[in-house]
């Protein structure tokens, strides 16, 4: 039976959010990473035409969105809650980068409801409002304008949560047969019988030509078809000119 992955427990709360576009993109951008539940706390706007319009395919990630007027409902039930901050504040305990925080945040998740918390897109959120989170995160950015777009925050940290939760991989677009050894050693005794043949290695005085086309060989991890291709090639270099395969 395959293991749920945490990103099932990871909701994303946005807290007094002013632009219903925004809600839309971040709609998008979680379900982009997996993440699927969306909590907003007194929205300006919602529900709203431009949301549906910027959610783009995430139509229901909006339609299953809470809506609260408290941040201690949308909290309800968490093991642990992550408030987003983009600058330094005077509090209890220092934020830190997302990439550092990142694994716990997925470790917790494995265990129960995990919030990212959002704040208002002009103010973020409140020294009220970090008060009832237990860590501060913060997403590394440029000093001269460190403010990030609300979806684009909500992009970033989602991207981290499911990069540390291992959700997604570059699957190979085909399966590989390496060659095995034999395939190889075939390969080299075909290769030195054609030289041979060409004149191009001269058994007198062979040097260490052979020796530096293994070498070559050992730097690439040669596969079945691959080995199949480079034989075929030399057979038809062998062949008498005009003579078909």
């Amino acid at each position: 039976m395959k293991a749920l992955s945490p990103l099932g427990n990871l909701r994303v709360v946005l807290s007094r959010p002013r632009h219903p576009g925004n809600i839309g993109a971040a709609a998008r951008a979680m379900k982009t990473m997996g993440v699927h539940r969306l909590d907003l706390v007194k929205p300006q706007r919602y529900p709203d035409a431009e949301a549906e319009a910027l959610a783009s395919g995430a139509g229901d990630i909006l339609a299953g969105a809470q809506v609260h007027e408290k941040l201690a409902s949308a909290l309800e039930g968490c093991v642990l809650v992550a408030g987003f901050t983009s600058r330094p504040r005077d509090l209890s305990h220092p934020p830190r980068a997302l990439r550092d925080a990142a694994m716990e945040l997925v470790a917790a998740a494995r265990e129960g409801g995990v919030a990212l918390v959002f704040g208002n897109e002009t103010t973020g959120l409140s020294n009220a409002e970090l008060s009832r989170c237990q860590r501060m995160v913060m997403i590394p950015a440029s000093d001269d304008y460190a403010s990030l777009n609300l979806a684009a925050a909500v992009q970033v940290a989602c991207y981290e949560m499911a990069v540390a939760a291992s959700a997604h991989s570059l699957a190979p677009a085909r399966s590989r047969k390496r060659a095995t050894a034999e395939d190889v050693e075939a390969l080299h005794a075909h290769i030195e019988q054609a030289m041979l043949a060409s004149g191009f290695l001269r058994p007198a005085h062979p040097g260490r030509l052979m020796q530096r086309l293994r070498r070559l060989a050992a730097r690439v991890e040669l596969e079945k078809e691959e080995v199949a291709i480079l034989r075929g090639m030399l057979a038809s270099f062998e062949r008498p000119r005009g003579e078909k395969g």
